[in-house]
């Protein structure tokens, strides 16, 4: 009975690896590339982040800021606005022309002097291209269902591989520890099974939380474990004051009283709605918070810039609490660099298993076909054998 479940295991391990490897492969690499999204995009595009604090460190009002983006590019709208708590980084505006949202054009405004110093269509941007391969695999919706399915495919892949590897009392020392000074062919095995023993609880964790932008039952599935009730949709509320005409210095105020509602550092995003009939949201990142994603969110209205409502991170439902962790948890953020670096290893570690298993295949394969070989070679004549007379 356990030699069958274990046949079992084996033949699904095998075919479900073959069938999704590859997938896993490149959202594997891709995921690790993203681990590092957050320090890699200053080094990468400089122009478009960086820029040289003065030293009086005077930072010109954001309506200033504003002001000299739609006198440059008329014909857009500003859709957001996005300001980074570090002195030498660029203040970026998303706009949107026409009513195309996935076609955000970003341009990175110099706070001290207003000057435009980069521009960029998001969708070309390095680590854009990378979420899409992660993701979709830049198949859009049917790349989403061959990640999804492929995902699913892999936790069944380490669910079987921890049956495989799963040892005897004398085997427990050799499924531990790697021989490095094996042949390739036992290293390959080692690499492949103790490698993959190691890093299964990350793996898994990781992969179970990619499930959530996968399919949306999984994602309701927090909020009914936790709040007995599905997601429930949030929008800006209403403007309270009806003009069209926005009072001097809105945005300047709005920051202020951002900031003084919402003291602590972090980065602070505004998003200014389509429809003249809602408001503004601000959203603030908590940098001072144990965990990362920590975000509260604030709504002015656009004519005067006064506050209409709160939604700050300590009311927030326990779905929504467990639902913000699964991002850090997904991409390593949770605690920081500990965390990323962990998640950076593992993320490498797990694109390596595809490969060597698809060696460990190979291997098997071959040496099958060498010995049906033999098997069926034409045996020698014996000397001895006795020869009829004729």
């Amino acid at each position: 009975m356990k030699k069958t479940f274990k046949k079992i295991a084996s033949q699904l391990h095998l075919w479900l690896g073959v069938s999704s490897g590859l997938v896993v492969f490149i959202v594997a690499v891709t995921g690790s590339l993203l681990v590092f999204e957050e320090e890699l995009e200053p080094i990468i595009y400089p122009k478009f982040h960086v820029v040289e604090v003065p030293a009086d460190h005077s930072k010109l009002p954001l309506d200033n800021l504003r002001d000299a983006v739609s006198s440059r590019y008329p014909k857009q709208t500003i859709s957001r606005i996005e300001i980074e708590p570090q002195a030498d980084r660029t203040v970026i505006f998303g706009l949107m022309k026409g009513k195309k949202e996935k076609d955000i054009f970003s341009v990175a405004v110099n706070p001290y002097t207003a000057q435009i110093t980069d521009t960029r269509r998001e969708n070309d941007s390095f680590f854009h291209i990378v979420l899409q391969l992660h993701r979709y695999l830049c198949l859009e919706e049917t790349g989403k269902t061959i990640t999804g399915i492929s995902c699913v495919m892999f936790i069944a892949i380490m669910i079987t591989g921890l049956v495989l590897w799963w040892p005897s009392r004398k085997q427990t020392k050799q499924r531990l520890t790697i021989k490095w000074d094996a042949k390739f062919k036992r290293l390959n095995w080692d690499l492949h099974a103790i490698f993959g023993f190691y890093v299964l609880p990350f793996t898994f964790l990781i992969a179970l939380t990619g499930l959530v932008w996968s399919y949306k039952w999984v994602n309701n599935l927090i909020y009914l474990a936790f709040d007995g009730k599905p997601q429930q949709k949030r929008e800006a509320p209403a403007n309270i004051t009806f003009t069209n005409v926005a009072q001097p210095g809105i945005l300047s105020k709005i920051t202020s009283e951002t900031n003084r509602l919402l003291p602590h550092p972090g980065r602070i995003q505004f998003t200014i709605p389509k429809s003249g009939s809602l408001s503004i949201t601000v959203s603030k990142v908590n940098e001072e918070a144990s965990v990362s994603n920590i975000v509260d969110f604030l709504y002015f209205d656009k004519t005067d810039g006064h506050l209409i409502s709160k939604r700050l991170y300590d009311n927030e439902t326990a779905g929504m609490k467990a639902r913000r962790l699964v991002f850090p948890i997904h991409t390593g953020s949770l605690w920081g660099w500990p965390t990323k670096i962990l998640a950076f290893i593992v993320a490498l570690i797990t694109a390596s298993l595809p490969v060597t298993g698809v060696l460990i295949w190979v291997g098997r394969k071959f040496k099958k076909k060498k010995a049906v070989g033999k098997s069926t070679a034409p045996r020698a004549v014996s000397r001895r054998a006795k020869v009829p007379v004729s």
